[in-house]
């Protein structure tokens, strides 16, 4: 399986501002892009706390994107998959009711049996691996099982750097945008505890977009 980290962030490389509300970073043209990116992709893929903050859609929203995968047997919005340690999403969740795709969700023994219940009667594909933690390996062995080749992972900050340091990414693609949000308790591309041995890159692509922002797309050395 091909996996695929897809950012926006500033200058300072910065995802979300000190409020972490989703400050806005994205321009239109980026946005566009994005589209592109999940309607190509099988899956697209979230952390907990994206999840459960954002209750994110990940749908596509392009008409013509949307006939397009229909013209080639897919259904019109790519599956999604959550990876959240404790799910308290309820059954009514836009991830779970939004959209035309699969629904996948991770958790561990920390979320009760009865929410596991209610997340499948709702008609999602409810997988527990690990008890305080999820097994991220045994999550994609699970996807590829599915069907799901290709899967395009759009934050946070926390579930990158835990797909980084366990080897699963491929290629990170970054949209950077002409602003700087600063502070130190900011989110970034990668956050966690941080990755001591840090992760080498090589650039494949280099981009100027009309709206002053940069795309940057880099592939993950082994």
């Amino acid at each position: 399986m091909k996996t695929t980290v897809n950012v926006a962030m500033t200058l300072d490389g910065k995802i979300d501002n000190v409020a972490r509300q989703g400050a806005k970073i994205s321009s239109d043209t980026d946005w566009e892009r994005v589209d592109e990116m999940r309607a190509a992709h099988d899956a697209v893929l979230v952390g907990g706390n994206t999840l459960l903050a954002e209750d994110p859609r990940l749908t596509v929203k392009s008409q013509q994107l949307r006939a397009a995968r229909l013209a080639r047997g897919l259904a019109p919005d790519p599956a999604k998959v959550g990876i959240v340690s404790a799910c308290t999403l309820p059954a009514n969740a836009r991830f779970v009711n939004d959209g035309d795709g699969e629904v996948f969700l991770f958790t561990t023994e920390r979320t009760s049996p009865e929410q596991l219940t209610l997340l499948r009667n709702a008609g999602a594909k409810v997988f527990v691996l690990g008890k305080t933690r999820v097994d991220l390996a045994a999550a994609f062995d699970v996807l590829e099982i599915n069907g799901i080749q290709t899967l395009m992972v759009e934050g946070g900050g926390g579930m990158i750097a835990a797909l980084l340091e366990a080897g699963l990414v491929d290629e990170v693609h970054a949209y950077i945008a002409p602003r700087i949000f600063g502070g130190a308790s900011a989110p970034t591309l990668a956050d966690g505890a941080g990755l001591l041995g840090g992760v080498n890159l090589k650039l494949i692509d280099l981009e100027r977009l009309n709206d002053g922002g940069v795309l940057m797309k880099y592939q993950v050395l082994a």
